[in-house]
């Protein structure tokens, strides 16, 4: 899949929001992250109205994915669609558990930030209507993370 190259417009950039709730902030590029944010959602046809990743505790997530979705598991990233039939543009919030990033980047032998990379596009492409649920949607969505990190430089 072709990439755009990532707009160096400041005004394109608002849409997109960090934050954490119960854990550091890690050290982020906001305006690099945000900018291929948005190239790689023009390469769905896509724009980003609004997109927010919090970025929290396993426990935090824990808790709202059992409130929220009735799972009692750890998971690295909950995105939720707000849409609202909003056309091509894309409204959503992903949280991030910032414990399961780190530990999967030590179980697949990768840097803290490069895994944080992967889940931030891992939510942004689930709004851009990629699945993830049988193999051969997690081998695409796979596929489509790898090329969007190609793309990050940061």
């Amino acid at each position: 899949m072709e990439f755009p190259s990532i707009p160096d417009d400041g005004d394109t950039l608002q849409g997109i929001h960090f934050d954490s709730i119960d854990v550091e902030f890690p050290a982020l590029n906001a305006d690099a992250l945000s900018g291929w944010l948005i190239a790689v959602a023009k390469t769905y046809g896509k724009s980003i109205r609004a997109l927010s990743y919090v970025l929290c505790s396993d426990e935090y997530l824990l808790k709202m994915n059992v409130e929220r979705l009735d799972h009692d598991t750890y998971t690295d990233i909950i995105t939720f669609d707000l849409s609202d039939d909003c056309g091509n543009e894309i409204e959503g919030e992903c949280y991030i558990s910032i414990d399961r990033v780190t530990e999967n980047a030590a179980l697949f032998n990768d840097s803290v930030s490069h895994e944080l990379n992967r889940v931030f596009v891992h939510g942004l492409l689930h709004l851009c209507g990629l699945g993830d649920k049988t193999e051969e949607e997690a081998k695409m969505m796979r596929e489509a993370e790898n090329g969007a990190l190609e793309l990050l430089q940061v």
